[in-house]
C-alpha cells in the first residue's frame, strides 16, 4: 500500500498524515475477476447506440452541471421526481459528498465492517469519527440490535445491500429500524442491487423516511465502470445539500451521453444479469464442493471464499494461471478470504479448476509438514 513521503507528511493537514490511498491491487492478467466488474461488457446493440450518442456529443462546451436529462430518465425509471435524484462521478463522489456535507469534526459515521473500505476512508478525510459495528465472525451478517443502538447516536449510517465483500442484503425491517433510530441520515448503498432478488431494495422505504438515501451505480450491472456514473435517490432537501458541495461539472458530457443510453436501454441488460445470477449459483456450488474451501451465499456479482494460505493461493492464481482475484485476507474479520467476481462461464470454469488444484496443493503441503 502506498504511503505519503516524509516531506508530504509534514505538508498535508495533520489529520491526513496516516491515511493511505485506496489500492485496488491490480495486475494485468488473462482473466480479471478482482474488481466486481461486469466482464460481459456492453451488448453490441447498446454499444452501437452509445457510439452514436457519443459521436453527436459536443466536447467544446461544459456539461450540464446537474445532468438534468439523465436525472429525468433516472427519475422516470424509479418513479420519483427530478428533485429526488442527483448524479455523480461514480458512486464514490456521492459517498464523499455525503460525508463532506453531513459529517465533520464532532460527528459520527456508523460503519458495518467488513464492508467497502472507502466509507471509513472518506470519513477520515472529513474528520468524521467512525463507529464500527462488527459483523458476526461466522455468518458475516450484521448485529441488528447493536446497529440500531449505534444509530441512535449517529450523524450518518452507511449500509450496503448487497454488502461488498460478504454478499448479504440488508432486510427492509432492519433498514426501517435504523432510519427510525438515527437522528441523522441513513444511506443504503445498492451498487450491486440489480443482482439481488427482486423486492430487496430499500427504495420503497423512501416514502416513509425522509432521512433515507439510496445509492445506485451504472458501473456494475450496466457495464459502465470506466464511465464513472452513480446516482442517489433521496428527499429533495437532501439532494439540495449534496448539490451544494459537489464539484462543478463533475460528470462529463461523454459519461452523461453514455449513461443516458444505458438507462434508456436498461431492459437489454436483463439477460446478462440473469446469466450472472445463474453463474453465481454455479460458482458457489462448485467452490463449496472443494475440500478446504468455505464460501458464503451472495446476492452480488461476486462470492467470498475462505481458503488455506489465501495470499499464496491468490499469488499462484495470478502467476501460474493468469487469473486475478481480490485478496481480503489482510482485512479484519476476513482472515483467509478471497473475493471472486462472477464472470463469464469460461472465466468461472477457469477459476474453479485452478482453485481446486491450488487448494489441494496447499492441503497436501500441510499434511506433509504435519508428518515431518
Amino acid at each position: 500500500m502506498a504511503q505519503l513521503s516524509d516531506r508530504m507528511r509534514e505538508l498535508v493537514q495533520p489529520h491526513l498524515r496516516s491515511l493511505e490511498p485506496y489500492d485496488p491491487n491490480f495486475t494485468p492478467t488473462r482473466v480479471n475477476l478482482s474488481a466486481n466488474e461486469n466482464t460481459y461488457g456492453v451488448l453490441p446493440a447498446v454499444r452501437a447506440a452509445m457510439d452514436e450518442a457519443l459521436a453527436a456529443t459536443p466536447t467544446n462546451r461544459y456539461p450540464d452541471p446537474m445532468s438534468n436529462d439523465l436525472r429525468d430518465a433516472l427519475a422516470a425509471w424509479h418513479g420519483v421526481a427530478r428533485e429526488n435524484v442527483i448524479v455523480g462521478n461514480g458512486g464514490d463522489e456521492l459517498l464523499y459528498n455525503l460525508v463532506l456535507a453531513f459529517g465533520g469534526p464532532g460527528r459520527t459515521l456508523v460503519n458495518v465492517p467488513p464492508c467497502f473500505s472507502e466509507y471509513a476512508f472518506f470519513a477520515g478525510l472529513a474528520q468524521t469519527r467512525v463507529v464500527d459495528v462488527w459483523r458476526d465472525p461466522g455468518t458475516l451478517l450484521p448485529d441488528a440490535d447493536a446497529l440500531v443502538a449505534a444509530a441512535r447516536e449517529a450523524s450518518l449510517v452507511v449500509l450496503t445491500s448487497p454488502n461488498n465483500p460478504t454478499g448479504d442484503v440488508v432486510p427492509a425491517e432492519l433498514v426501517r429500524r435504523v432510519c427510525e433510530a438515527c437522528p441523522g441520515l441513513v444511506l443504503v448503498d445498492e451498487a450491486y442491487g440489480e443482482f439481488a432478488e427482486a423486492g430487496t431494495s430499500a427504495e420503497p422505504l423512501l416514502a416513509e423516511h425522509d432521512n433515507l438515501l439510496v445509492l445506485h451505480t451504472l458501473s456494475k450491472a450496466f457495464a459502465l465502470a470506466g464511465a464513472r456514473c452513480g446516482y442517489v435517490i433521496a428527499a429533495p432537501d437532501v439532494i439540495d445539500a449534496l448539490a451544494a458541495v459537489r464539484q462543478i461539472y463533475s460528470v462529463n458530457v461523454l459519461t452523461q451521453a453514455a449513461a443516458l443510453v444505458a438507462v434508456e436501454c436498461r431492459g437489454e441488460f436483463s439477460p446478462v444479469v440473469d446469466q450472472i445470477r445463474s453463474e453465481r449459483t454455479r460458482l458457489f456450488e462448485a467452490l463449496a464442493r472443494i475440500e478446504g474451501v468455505r464460501v458464503w451465499p451472495s446476492e452480488g456479482n461476486f462470492v467470498l471464499v475462505r481458503v488455506p494460505a489465501a495470499s499464496r493461493v491468490r499469488e499462484r492464481l495470478r502467476d501460474e494461471y493468469s487469473i486475478l482475484v481480490r485478496d481480503f485476507s489482510y482485512a479484519p474479520g476476513l482472515a483467509g478470504c478471497l473475493r471472486i467476481t462472477v464472470g463469464t462461464p469460461e472465466e468461472n470454469g477457469a477459476v474453479i479448476d485452478a482453485l481446486a488444484a491450488l487448494v489441494a496443493d496447499e492441503l497436501s503441503a500441510d499434511e506433509g509438514a504435519a508428518h515431518d
